[in-house]
C-alpha cells in the first residue's frame, strides 16, 4: 500500500485534551478522531489493529467451542426489567423512547439479552452447554469520560455468555474462557495479572480480573510475592490487625478537641496514634443514612460497603453537611457512634469491635470521647470487613506483606449461577424430566481497551511500538528521493515482493522530507523499516527494527529475507 494513496492525517504536537500516552499517540498517529467527549472514530490504521484484536480474540473464542452472533445495542426495558436492572443499573446506562412511548436502553452489556434468546429455543439438556458471543459496540453514560479509549462512553466489547447444566459444567466453562483471555493478551504483547474482582453490577459469586500493568491504570491490584494471593484492591480481603484481649475497659470522657476535625488533627493533639481513634462516615444509601465505622488509619472500601448494604453502587453517595449536622448534632469532623439524636444503621468494620478504649466524635462541636468500647457504649449493625487494602497489609492466605500495582481492567469472567435464569425462566429439562435452571457465567473483553492499553505498554518519545500481531501494517518501506528512479524502483520491488509473500507492507512514497518519513514511521508504530537511499546504487538498504535504535545495511535480499523471518516467528 503506498502512504501517498492513504488516509493518514499525522499530528507534530501532543493534544491538548489528551492526558496519557495512549490517548496522546493515538490522536497523533492519525489512528483514531474525536466526535464528542468519549466518543472516537477509528480511522484507517487504528481500525486495522482494532481488526487484528477482534481476530486473535475469534481465533481464541472459537478454539474453546464459542459460537459468534450479534445482537442489537437497542435492548428494551422489559427484560431488564425481568431481571431486576432497570432501575439497579444507574445513571450510566443511556435510556430512550420511541415514538410509541416504549422504553429501550442502548446496551452497556447483553445478559439479558442473551438469556432470552436461549431461554426460547434451548429446552433440553441435549443442548447444553453452549457458549455464545458478540462483538460489538456498547455505551456507558461515564460520568467523566478521559484517558481516550480507557474511559470512553461508546467502546467496542466480546462479551460471551455460558450455558451449562450444572455447577460443574459452569466450573469447566469458566476455566475456558479463562485459559482463552490468557491466551488473547499474551498473543496481543501485554503483560498482564489475572485477580480476583468483585462481581459488581452483574452479579453472581466468583469473578477475575485481567488487568494489564500500566502506571496510568485507573485499578489498583494487590499481590503477594510469596503465595499465589491476587484481587483488585476492591475485593481484596484485608486482615484485622490483632488486638491485646487483657486490655481493660476506661470510663468514657467527653475531651475538648477545639476546631480538630480530621483524624489527624484528634491524634496530634491527644497525643495517640491514628489507629486508637473510630473514624465515622455518613451516607445516603437510598433513603436512609448509613454510618461506616472504621479505624482512623484505614480507607473505607466503597465497594464493600455497598456489597455489604447490598445496595447498587450509584445509590450511595455522602451525605450533605447540614444533613450530618441534623443528625449528629455538631458540625462535620465530630460524629461518633456513641448517644447520637437518631438511631442510624451502622456498618461496623470487623476489626472495630475488638479495639478497647478508642477515639471517637462526641456528636458535640469541638469535643470528642476517650475510652470508646463496642459492645459497651455502641452495638448492633452489620459487621464484616470493610477497609481498604493498603501496601505492607497483611497477605490473606499467608500474612507476608503484600504489594499493590496500578494497572487497566482489559477484561473479567464471572460465574453469574442462576441470577439471570431463574429471574427470566432459563430453564431446560434433564435427564429426569425436571425443570432446572441453567447455569451461567459471562465473559467480557474491551477490545478498543485493549488497543489503548497495549501502547500504553509498548511506545516510546518517538511514539507507538506495536507488537508484530497488532501492527497496522510489518514493514514501511521508506523512499529517502522519490525522485530517484532508482531508488522508488527498488522500493516497488521490494513492495511487490513482500506482499506477494504475504507480508503487509506500507510504502512510502510521499515527496516529502526523509525526517518527516522517519518521524511518521515511528510515531505510526510500525515494527520493521526498510529504507531505500543513496547506498541503493550499490544494493544495499538500511533496516531497522522499530523497538531497537541499531540500523544496520543489508543487500536487498537479506533484507527481504530478515524481514519474512522475523515476521514468520512472530
Amino acid at each position: 500500500m503506498k502512504i501517498s494513496k492513504m488516509y493518514v492525517h499525522t499530528l507534530r504536537d501532543d493534544p491538548a485534551e489528551a492526558e496519557t500516552p495512549s490517548h496522546k499517540l493515538l490522536l497523533r498517529a492519525g489512528m483514531i478522531r474525536k466526535l464528542v467527549s468519549g466518543v472516537y472514530g477509528f480511522m484507517p490504521m487504528g481500525y486495522r489493529v482494532l481488526k487484528k484484536i477482534e481476530q486473535i480474540v475469534r481465533e481464541e473464542m472459537d478454539a474453546k467451542g464459542g459460537q459468534e452472533i450479534l445482537m442489537s445495542a437497542i435492548q428494551p426495558a422489559e427484560l431488564w426489567q425481568e431481571s431486576g436492572r432497570w432501575y439497579a443499573y444507574g445513571p450510566e446506562m443511556f435510556r430512550l423512547k420511541d415514538r410509541h412511548d416504549r422504553d429501550f436502553c442502548l446496551g452497556p452489556t447483553h445478559e439479558e439479552i442473551f438469556t432470552d434468546i436461549v431461554r426460547s429455543e434451548v429446552n433440553s439438556h441435549r443442548q447444553l452447554p453452549l457458549n455464545l458471543y458478540q462483538i460489538q459496540t456498547k455505551y456507558r453514560d461515564e460520568k467523566r469520560p478521559r484517558f481516550g479509549l480507557l474511559r470512553s462512553r461508546e467502546f467496542i466489547m466480546k462479551d460471551a455468555y455460558s450455558f451449562d447444566k450444572d455447577q460443574d459444567g459452569l466450573e469447566k466453562s469458566y476455566q475456558d474462557m479463562y485459559e482463552a483471555y490468557g491466551k488473547i493478551f499474551t498473543r496481543c504483547g501485554l503483560e498482564f495479572r489475572a485477580v480476583e474482582a468483585d462481581t459488581g453490577a452483574m452479579g453472581g459469586s466468583d469473578s477475575h480480573e485481567f488487568t494489564a500493568l500500566s502506571e496510568v491504570g485507573e485499578g489498583v491490584i494487590a499481590y503477594c510475592d510469596k503465595c499465589d494471593f491476587a484481587a483488585t484492591s476492591e475485593r481484596a480481603q484485608c486482615v484485622d490487625a490483632p488486638f491485646d484481649k487483657e486490655e481493660k475497659e476506661l470510663p468514657l470522657e467527653e475531651v475538648l478537641t477545639p476546631g480538630k476535625k480530621t483524624i489527624e488533627d484528634v491524634s496530634d493533639y491527644l497525643q495517640v496514634h491514628p489507629n486508637k481513634t473510630i473514624k465515622m462516615l455518613l451516607f445516603k444509601a437510598e433513603n436512609e443514612v448509613v454510618a461506616a465505622l472504621l479505624r482512623g488509619d484505614r480507607e473505607l472500601n466503597e465497594t464493600k460497603l455497598v456489597n455489604a448494604l447490598g445496595i447498587p453502587e450509584h445509590l450511595l453517595e455522602f451525605a450533605s453537611e447540614a444533613e450530618v449536622q441534623g443528625i449528629t448534632g455538631a458540625d462535620t469532623g465530630f460524629a461518633g457512634p456513641v448517644a447520637l439524636k437518631e438511631d442510624l444503621k451502622f456498618v461496623i468494620d470487623s476489626e472495630l469491635i475488638h479495639m478497647k478504649n478508642m477515639i471517637a466524635g462526641a456528636n458535640k462541636t469541638d469535643y470528642h470521647l476517650k475510652g470508646v468500647n463496642y459492645g459497651r457504649d455502641y452495638q448492633g449493625g452489620i459487621i464484616q470487613d470493610i477497609k481498604l487494602i493498603d501496601e505492607g497489609h497483611p497477605c490473606p492466605k499467608c500474612a507476608e506483606p503484600v504489594k499493590l500495582a496500578r494497572g487497566i481492567e482489559v477484561g473479567q469472567v464471572f460465574k453469574l449461577g442462576t441470577k439471570y435464569s431463574e429471574s427470566m425462566g432459563a430453564f431446560y429439562t434433564d435427564e429426569n424430566m425436571q425443570d432446572k435452571a441453567m447455569i451461567m457465567g459471562c465473559y467480557g473483553i474491551g477490545v478498543s481497551r485493549t488497543m489503548a492499553a497495549v501502547i500504553e505498554q509498548h511506545h516510546d518519545e518517538n511514539g507507538i511500538i506495536w507488537p508484530i500481531s497488532l501492527a497496522p501494517y510489518h514493514v514501511m518501506i521508506t523512499v529517502i528521493n522519490t525522485k530517484n528512479e532508482e531508488q522508488m524502483e527498488t522500493a516497488e520491488n521490494i513492495h511487490t515482493t513482500l506482499q506477494k509473500a504475504g507480508v503487509e507492507v506500507l510504502l512510502d512514497d510521499r515527496d516529502e522530507r526523509a525526517g518527516v518519513k522517519f518521524k511518521d514511521a515511528d510515531l505510526i508504530g510500525i515494527p520493521i523499516r526498510i529504507t531505500v537511499g543513496k547506498k541503493v546504487v550499490d544494493g544495499k538498504v538500511e533496516f531497522k527494527l522499530r523497538k531497537e535504535s541499531e540500523k544496520i545495511d543489508l543487500s536487498i535480499d537479506e533484507a527481504i529475507s530478515k524481514a519474512l523471518s522475523i515476521i514468520e516467528a512472530k
